[in-house]
């Protein structure tokens, strides 16, 4: 018999091979000073295209001080016990009860965490006879969910229509045989490539298959649609998702989330949650905290007309220059150039280190091989100034790139490596 571990020594993962070379810098990386467009990275003041906040909530002076009032209030631990034992409040449920008016449905529920509740509100929706149809592009947190599920599941290519109604008739044929239902999964914004799921094109299959529609807006709520309720009031689509999820940790600059849908199905959803049910409740300093934030998305229409100002002036920009930056439908702004890992290390060290910019990198297994990805998150708080300084700076890496300068860099990291 095998030690359990034996695989761990052996095999460290496509990205654990890398940590002796990457971590602390590439991954893990320590950002310092307050959440802005300009943080320090290792003693150097960068221009950072990594941070969530889009509409620059995080260091928003009335969003501190709310924050501070209510810790002061409250401290961190009101209150004591899960939601359905000891933990449940007036503040919980007006919190609520306004993200459910702002995204156009009957209820909604809080959850503790984007990733806990995702996973747990697709367990709760779904039986062993019921069928899960997701686009093969979903978050992690989505596949997670459905790997609970103990009935079949189908993935359909991604934002492929007719991917989808194939699958959709395979999980009708099944569901005739097993007398369970259907649930569709998608994104209102995958948060890779930055686009928009089809949510339109998908909720015109309803005239034609019976099934129930879940969409993580994580990425479009604040963002997205003229009040900022997300991709589905963007593509007019709203009404017919069943059931909405959106985290706090994007546009509101927090922790936590919520799901939204009839009146009905909060109700069930909130006694069978089991990451809800069985975990502590949402604290008070953070419920307080996201009304504050919800009620600065509602009455302060100027925080998403900056976050566009800056989103169009960086991917027209970075178009205008030849960059190819795919078919992004939102603010996230993803960069594709070829390369391999250790070029993509190269590259971004010089872009770091010789040109103050830090955005994400990404490359296989999140995406095929020989692609490097940055990714880049426009916020609110960033400057034209600030898009100005990092077209110059892409232009120069990509030349080094093209060039030939990164794979000769990228040699001893290779030898290193002994490959």
């Amino acid at each position: 018999m095998k030690d359990l571990f034996e695989k761990i020594y052996k095999d460290k993962g496509p990205l654990g091979k890398w940590a002796s070379q990457a971590e602390g810098y590439f991954v893990f990386p320590k950002l310092e000073g307050q959440i802005s467009n300009r943080m320090k990275f290792q003693g150097k003041e960068v221009i950072t295209w990594s941070i969530n906040d889009y509409l620059g909530l995080a260091n928003h002076p009335e969003v501190r001080k709310v924050d501070a009032e209510a810790a002061a209030q409250y401290g961190s631990a009101y209150p004591m016990g899960a939601r359905m034992m000891s933990g449940h409040t007036d503040l919980h449920e007006k919190l609520q009860n306004e993200l459910a008016e702002f995204v156009s449905k009957e209820a909604a529920y809080l959850l503790n965490f984007g990733y806990q509740g995702m996973v747990s509100t697709v367990d709760a929706l779904v039986s062993k006879d019921d069928i899960i149809v997701y686009d093969v592009d979903a978050h992690a947190c989505i596949i997670d969910g459905v790997r609970l599920h103990m009935g079949k599941r189908f993935t359909y290519k991604h934002n492929d229509v007719e991917s989808l109604e194939k699958n959709l008739e395979r999980a009708t044929k099944m569901a005739e045989q097993t007398g369970g239902g259907i649930l569709v999964i998608s994104e209102g914004v995958f948060g890779m490539r930055g686009e928009q799921g089809r949510l339109k094109e998908i909720v015109a299959l309803k005239k034609k298959f019976n099934f129930r529609l879940f969409v993580d807006d994580a990425h479009g709520f604040g963002t997205l649609g003229k009040t900022g309720a997300g991709a589905g009031e963007e593509q007019g689509v709203q009404d017919d998702i069943d059931v909405y999820f959106a985290t706090f940790a994007k546009s509101m600059a927090s922790t936590g989330a919520f799901i939204a849908a009839d009146q009905e199905i909060i109700d069930y959803l909130k006694y069978n949650l089991r990451s809800q049910m069985f975990a502590k409740s949402l604290q008070m300093q953070l419920v307080v905290g996201a009304l504050k934030r919800l009620d600065m998305l509602r009455t302060m229409p100027e925080l998403k007309q900056n976050l566009w100002t800056i989103v169009n002036a960086l991917q027209s920009g970075l178009k205008e220059r030849g960059f190819d930056i795919g078919t992004t439908q939102s603010c996230v702004t993803p960069v594709y150039l070829k390369g391999s890992i250790p070029e993509a290390m190269a590259l971004v060290r010089d872009l770091r280190e010789n040109y103050g910019i830090f955005c994400s990198i990404v490359v296989y297994p999140v995406i095929p091989k020989g692609l490097i990805l940055l990714r880049m998150i426009p916020t609110a708080t960033h400057t034209l100034k600030d898009v100005e300084e990092t077209l110059d700076a892409f232009d120069a890496i990509r030349d080094r790139l093209e060039n030939g300068t990164y794979k000769r860099l990228s040699a001893a990291v290779m030898a290193a490596m002994g490959e």
